[in-house]
């Protein structure tokens, strides 16, 4: 077959390819005006495009002998080549787009194309409460921590979360043990078209992801001065202008947080993990689906409504096996971020006088501990923000605590281990 080459990764990203490419064929923005997610399927359109060597023209002609099976054989060698080397989500969303250019060109392709099953490469994360809380801990303000539990709990997809208002939980859900969170059709998968008309999730939250999404709401107020309301979206940049949490960022954040963890997972992971417990609660399958936010089956389909209490009541079942932060874990987390905020508010003459002896300057204008000028060029610890703390990660540094204002203490693990002993020795 042949091809072309994809610079860089892909070439275009989903942002760009509707005005650097998909303006220049009349054909594309016709088949654009009658699909939802405009974006997504033109980026999918130019891979196939660039995988085969022809533009959206050059397809539509392969059908002009409604008889001719040409485009048809092309769309399965497409998926069953190997070359391209793409992901099998974006081969199979490729081959959607392409059917559906064709389809709203009156030149449908044969419904037995493009149909393949692929072998799963790697197998599905199973993640263990461990590894949870590795992702947890590696967390480096309230919003992420709020955000793990959350998502951990609810069962909420990755595309919702950049949609969620904190109207969408119950009133009164800091009262509530696990509150419920209720999403219409617009915010979750369908977006209540088709067959996914009417289609809600009704879901919760773990006492856990409660606590951590009342410290992050007080985290908005304290320290960024925001106050929550109804119609405001729940997930936020954590910086000025703190302009709701775009999905781009959403990616970059896991992608970050697995790299800090050493653990690798996806917010889609977090779906598994909730229908894996619920599973084993022995709960009606139908239940476990509105929980997730899928369309129920069956013949109960349009009728089968049980009151939000009763479904909250299946779901408290499988509290014990989704949370995953215990009450140790957190004792200890707190207990050293409360031992690294005294040494940064206030230290006593002792650590001072020790700190000194190592080179390290203490402010005394500030009560803030400042590690600085070691001889060496490297200090005992530092408080950093998450842009600088990569390069600190890399060099060997590792992370003490994280303070309530979302920066983080770093230490450098020779010198401390050095203080460390001689103040035993002292």
């Amino acid at each position: 077959m042949k091809r072309r080459a994809l610079k860089k990764k892909y070439g275009l990203s989903k942002g760009e390819v509707v005005e650097k490419w998909a303006k220049a064929h009349e054909a594309v923005m016709i088949w654009l005006s009658k699909v939802q997610a405009k974006a997504e399927s033109a980026w999918h359109l130019w891979l196939f495009c660039e995988a085969v060597g022809k533009s959206p023209e050059e397809l539509l002609a392969m059908k002009d002998d409604p008889r001719s099976r040409d485009a048809e054989y092309m769309l399965d060698k497409f998926l069953v080549d190997e070359e391209p080397n793409l992901p099998n989500s974006v081969m199979v969303m490729a081959a959607t787009a392409v059917k559906s250019f064709y389809k709203h060109h009156y030149r449908d392709l044969a419904r037995a194309s493009g149909q393949i099953a692929f072998a799963k490469r790697k197998p599905y994360r199973r993640h263990t409460k461990k590894e949870l809380l590795k992702i947890y801990r590696s967390c480096m303000n309230p919003r992420d921590r709020a955000l793990v539990t959350f998502v951990w709990s609810s069962a909420i997809a990755k595309e919702t979360l950049s949609k969620i208002q904190w109207s969408d939980l119950e009133l009164g859900w800091e009262e509530q043990e696990t509150p419920h969170v209720s999403l219409d059709a617009e915010k979750i998968k369908g977006h209540g078209r088709g067959k996914y008309k009417g289609v809600r999730q009704e879901t919760f939250l773990t006492p856990e992801a409660k606590r951590d999404l009342i410290e992050y709401r007080e985290f908005l107020r304290r320290i960024k001065h925001l106050e929550a309301k109804p119609e405001d979206h729940v997930w936020l940049e954590v910086e000025s202008p703190f302009i709701p949490l775009p999905y781009s960022a959403l990616t970059s954040l896991y992608i970050n947080l697995s790299e800090r963890s050493g653990v690798p997972f996806s917010w889609h992971d977090a779906r598994r993990y909730v229908e894996t417990a619920l599973e084993q609660t022995k709960i009606n399958p139908n239940w476990a689906r509105k929980i997730r936010g899928r369309k129920v089956r069956g013949e109960e389909a349009p009728y089968s409504r049980p009151a939000i209490e009763e479904l909250r009541k299946a779901y408290q079942e499988a509290v014990p096996l989704l949370q995953f932060t215990s009450e140790t874990e957190l004792a200890e987390l707190k207990r050293r971020q409360e031992a690294v905020e005294e040494i940064v508010n206030g230290m006593t003459p002792e650590q001072k006088e020790l700190m000194r002896r190592h080179g390290i300057r203490v402010g005394k204008k500030r009560r803030e501990a400042k590690a600085e000028g070691c001889g060496d060029d490297k200090h005992c610890q530092k408080i950093v923000t998450e842009k600088g703390l990569s390069s600190l990660l890399a060099e060997g540094w590792e992370v003490v605590a994280v303070l309530s204002s979302g920066k983080v203490v770093v230490s450098d693990k020779r010198i401390r281990l050095s203080l460390d002993n001689e103040e035993a020795r002292a």
